[in-house]
């Protein structure tokens, strides 16, 4: 029986991949496709749907969203998502926000994003990393869906929490495809800035940093200090998080890995460094781990625009759904 599924943002680079996600998936049917500023054929829009996907991007339409879908993903950006799913979460109907509307709770949210306009469905939103939280994902009717460097910065680090001194700094430094960016045009995306460069952006203060920080505490009950540096690197998509951390004992931490994730599909442990190359294109998280003594490095990559946004919306989608949480999720690399 197919699941009729219905996207607001198609105009963004992760409402595309949610598109190319979706018209594959054994079960769930793409019925509408819906934008904020396109209203027109899809493959007006995106040329490489042309005699593959037609269908209309329509303006948004409540009414039409809840009477043709069982789920609906918002592919928008903070602050646009909550407008719809104050509506939305009034009826029957399975919401993945793949925005920053829901992660956070309210004090924070506000301290570093803008004013909530639902806090009253923050506390019926559950956080969409499944390796952490697939019961109540799957119990859940709203799902607010990591962000890149949260989903990647968690997924290595967590595994970990038990055996860190947490009276020393946590050190993440991750760096990201511009993708990660989004489409609007900014100075810092623009072809002559970024390419051939690296450099950071909002060291300490970013955004993600709180969203980090909460899971560790929330999943673990364990406060550890996080210093959180996000850096643009030139390629289209990908992500690499390094994390430094100090032990309370020697361990070895690749044995952690292993057990730790040993039953997860899409968690790979490496015997060596992690490399972006092997999982753009998949949903796959790989996480390498070394220590010096007391002095820990891991480190993990994904791609940003499917693992950490488009691909972990459809596991969660999968899980709220009832179904096996592995459907559609893409399995190949783009590049060798």
């Amino acid at each position: 029986m197919k699941i009729a599924a219905s996207i607001i943002g198609a105009g963004g680079y992760t409402g595309l991949e949610l598109i190319k996600l979706l018209i594959n998936h054994p079960i769930f049917e793409l019925v509408s496709i819906y934008g904020t500023e396109y209203h027109e054929e899809l493959s007006t829009l995106y040329p490489s749907f042309k005699k593959i996907l037609s269908m209309p991007v329509l303006q948004t339409n409540i009414q039409s969203i809840v009477q043709s879908s069982k789920a609906v993903f918002l592919a928008l950006p903070h602050q646009k998502a909550m407008e719809y799913i104050k509506i939305l979460s009034k009826y029957e109907i399975k919401i993945i926000d793949l925005s920053a509307d829901y992660r956070l709770s309210l004090n924070q949210y506000e301290a570093f994003y803008t004013r909530h306009l639902d806090a009253e469905n923050l506390n019926n939103a559950i956080y969409g990393l499944p390796e952490y939280n697939r019961s109540l994902i799957a119990k859940s009717n709203l799902i607010a869906n990591p962000g890149c460097y949260p989903t990647a910065s968690l997924l290595a680090i967590l595994p970990f929490i038990p055996y860190l001194d947490n009276t020393q700094t946590l050190y993440i430094d991750a760096k990201s495809g511009v993708s990660g960016a989004g489409k609007k045009l900014v100075h810092a995306s623009h072809f002559v800035n970024i390419n051939e460069n690296l450099f950071a952006y909002s060291p300490i203060t970013h955004r993600h940093s709180p969203e980090i920080d909460e899971q560790i505490t929330k999943i673990t009950k364990t406060s550890i200090k996080i210093l959180f540096v996000p850096h643009l690197i030139p390629l289209t998509r990908g992500m690499l998080v390094s994390i430094y951390a100090r032990l309370k004992e020697i361990i070895n931490p690749l044995e952690i890995l292993q057990q730790h994730y040993k039953e997860e599909n899409f968690i790979r442990i490496c015997d060596h460094c992690v490399k972006i190359k092997n999982v753009v294109g998949t949903h796959f998280c790989d996480i390498y781990a070394k220590n010096d003594g007391k002095d820990l490095f891991i480190t993990a990559s994904i791609d940003n625009l499917l693992r950490g946004a488009s691909s972990q919306a459809v596991a969660n989608a999968n899980l709220m759904c009832g179904l096996e949480e592995t459907l559609g999720l893409p399995k190949i690399a783009y590049v060798p």
